[in-house]
C-alpha cells in the first residue's frame, strides 16, 4: 500500500463517519427500550383536508336558584368573659 491509497482510505472513512453522525442528529433513542429509534421531529400536513362543523351551545339560560345556606355562628360568646376581664385587671 502506498501513502496515497492510505490517505484516500482515511478520507473516505472520515467522510462516511461524518455523514452517519449528521444523520443521527435527527433521531432520538428510547432509554427504556434499547434499539428503538424515533424521529426527532414529526410534521403532519392538513392543508388538503376539509374540516366542517358547527358551533353547538345550549338553548336558553342557566339560572342558579339555590339560596345561600344559613349556618349558625362558630363563635361562642363566653358568659364569664366580663368577670374574667375584671379579675385580670385586679391582678395588675
Amino acid at each position: 500500500m502506498n501513502a496515497k491509497s492510505v490517505a484516500g482510505a482515511l478520507l473516505v472513512g472520515t467522510l462516511l463517519s461524518a455523514t452517519t453522525a449528521f444523520a443521527q442528529d435527527d433521531v432520538v433513542t428510547d432509554a427504556e427500550n434499547p434499539g428503538v429509534v424515533y424521529k426527532k421531529e414529526t410534521v403532519y400536513d392538513f392543508e388538503e383536508d376539509v374540516v366542517e362543523g358547527s358551533f353547538v351551545r345550549p338553548e336558553g339560560e342557566y339560572l342558579d336558584s339555590r339560596r345561600a345556606a344559613r349556618h349558625s355562628s362558630l363563635i361562642k360568646i363566653r358568659e364569664s368573659f366580663v368577670p374574667e376581664m375584671l379579675k385580670s385587671a385586679e391582678d395588675l
